[in-house]
């Protein structure tokens, strides 16, 4: 008797990158000094902006995020959360209830360009300036603006004492000018969920009471004045101000974020041939297990430095900031109050966005699964690799399967605010952009999956890469012609589905015969078990590949 079992799944190099023509992109180089009222918890501010137009357009208007007006009642996240058939528990109805001095916004109090004043119209999270001197290709014009907001109540991501009272997480703070590449502006208002900016430079002073460590995107620029764990040892005199100067820079980064507490310590630990490590968090006895968390997340940086790609900026930071995790330029903010095993999951998940979504940062909002999909994959092949995880693609697997079965699947290829349920965006962007990588490493073969990705890594960081720039790399790679999956597995809810149709036996020969119920084709892997219990594999490629890989 033959037993038979079908295959179509799971399963250092040198370091190759590819020729291909890069677009042209915007450049964005921002100073700002803002102050912050812990009292009233109103930040007041004036921003500078560099605008590089590495475009061949001349711009009449400009764009800009003001993220914090998202967090009134009546604004579009509002409305869609408490409309949506499962909405997000962290968000609710809570924006329809909160109070005058618990929304957030941003008001502009002066807007100029090259000291000339600007007129502007306010929608939503979303500001359109008309610019007095259009911006010419290849020219530069300064803005500059004063702003005061008041930080919300914490709801999403950003804002003032959260559920584990710290008490501020400054995400989505500042004014910050729309992305424009070849596709035009990109002035998403900020209805729920992902972000996509310009490359730029940032030098932030951030003044506040003294007694506050304040964590975030770029390097510290006066830390023996500041202290705080931050200072050389030995070296650190520290001055007893009312209010301390925190200021950063940050070098080719698409966002600033920072958090501050009074209550924060602060650990450290380097990377062999990687970034220093930081970690915030406030002390006590739902936070010991930080102390364990820093050798795990060295050889978590390790291991993904090795298999996408080095980590390109010489920091990165760990902070305890409130709600769930999320990932910003530098740096992540997680929730701190778990266990060890939930901290390190969150941890390396939001760590290895630095890589998707910090370094690579394609367009979130347009291509969500190319970011939270690979930063899956990376993050359970992370644990399979630290930890031994068996199988370690399988609740995926399971997660996709239950969404397809029931009918309610929609394309990864929406736009993120687009997806009718938020467990739809959550199988289309998460589970199905990993389930694209393990279908796509089954297809090339592991060893030209694996040079592909850092292949794909070095060629496109800091190029806000799409998805038709990542196949063409694995295509080089493989020699393979792979488009058709794409858009098979990402602009359809069509199915990898395949059966055995039938076993005959004639005297000696077994024919068997599979058959495709699904409407995605693919190659097939076959194992085949003889009655002494030997196996052979059989690959049985497709046309539309031109080729096969090596097995």
């Amino acid at each position: 008797m033959i037993r038979i079992c079908l295959l179509i799944g799971l399963f250092s190099f040198s370091i190759k990158t590819w020729s291909q023509t890069l677009r042209w992109q915007q450049q964005v180089d921002y100073t700002m000094q803002v102050k912050l009222d812990t009292k009233k918890n109103i930040l007041t501010g004036n921003q500078t902006l560099q605008y590089h137009n590495h475009s061949p357009d001349t711009l009449f208007k400009i764009y800009y995020h003001l993220y914090f007006n998202a967090f009134q009642p009546g604004s579009m996240m509002d409305i869609r959360s408490r409309h949506v058939v499962d909405p997000d528990k962290r968000i609710g109805e809570r924006i329809g209830k909160l109070k005058e001095n618990e929304i957030g916004y941003q008001h502009i109090t002066n807007l100029k360009q090259n000291n000339q004043d600007l007129s502007f119209v306010i929608e939503g999270t979303v500001m359109r300036v008309d610019l007095k001197s259009p911006l010419l290709p290849n020219s530069v014009s300064t803005l500059s603006l004063d702003f005061e907001a008041q930080v919300p109540i914490q709801i999403r991501r950003s804002g003032r004492n959260n559920i584990e009272l710290i008490d501020y997480t400054m995400t989505q703070w500042y004014p910050k000018v729309a992305a424009y590449d070849h596709q035009g502006w990109h002035a998403n208002q900020y209805v729920a969920r992902e972000f996509y900016g310009e490359w730029g430079n940032y030098d932030v002073t951030i003044s506040l009471p003294s007694t506050y460590t304040v964590a975030g995107t770029g390097i510290l620029q006066n830390k023996n004045e500041i202290g705080h764990g931050y200072e050389d040892e030995g070296v650190f005199v520290k001055k007893q101000k009312a209010n301390l100067d925190w200021h950063f820079i940050a070098q080719n980064v698409h966002d600033f974020a920072w958090a501050a507490d009074p209550d924060y310590i602060h650990d450290k630990i380097q990377v062999p041939d990687g970034p220093l490590l930081h970690f915030f968090y406030q002390t006590g006895e739902k936070t010991d297990h930080w102390k364990k968390l820093s050798p795990i997340a060295s050889a978590f940086f390790q291991f993904m430095n090795t298999k996408f790609g080095s980590y390109p900026y010489e920091s990165y930071s760990i902070i305890q900031g409130g709600d769930g995790g999320m990932e910003y330029q530098m740096c992540t903010m997680i929730t701190g109050n778990g266990t060890l095993a939930g901290t390190v999951v969150t941890m390396i998940h939001e760590s290895a966005h630095a890589w998707f979504q910090g370094t690579l940062a394609s367009n979130e909002s347009q291509y969500a699964w190319m970011d939270e999909g690979f930063t899956r994959f990376a993050e359970f092949s992370a644990h399979q690799k630290l930890f031994g995880m068996d199988k370690p693609f399988e609740s995926t697997y399971q997660s996709y399967f239950k969404k397809a079965l029931s009918g309610k699947e929609e394309p990864a290829a929406l736009f993120a605010d687009f997806f009718t349920t938020n467990d739809a965006y959550k199988i289309g962007s998460y589970m199905k952009g990993c389930l694209f990588l393990t279908q796509l490493e089954f297809i090339m073969g592991d060893e030209n999956f694996t040079k592909g990705m850092l292949a794909y890594y070095n060629t496109w960081k800091f190029r806000h890469p799409e998805p038709s720039d990542f196949i063409f790399i694995m295509e080089k790679v493989s020699g393979l012609q792979l488009k058709w999956f794409l858009n098979y597995w990402i602009s359809t809810t069509k199915q990898i589905d395949y059966t055995i149709k039938e076993v005959s036996v004639n005297k000696n020969e077994t024919e068997i015969t599979l058959q495709r119920l699904g409407d995605i084709p693919m190659p097939l892997e076959v194992l085949i078990t003889f009655r002494d219990d030997h196996q052979e594999r059989y690959f049985i490629p497709m046309s539309e590949t031109l080729g096969s890989k090596a097995l």
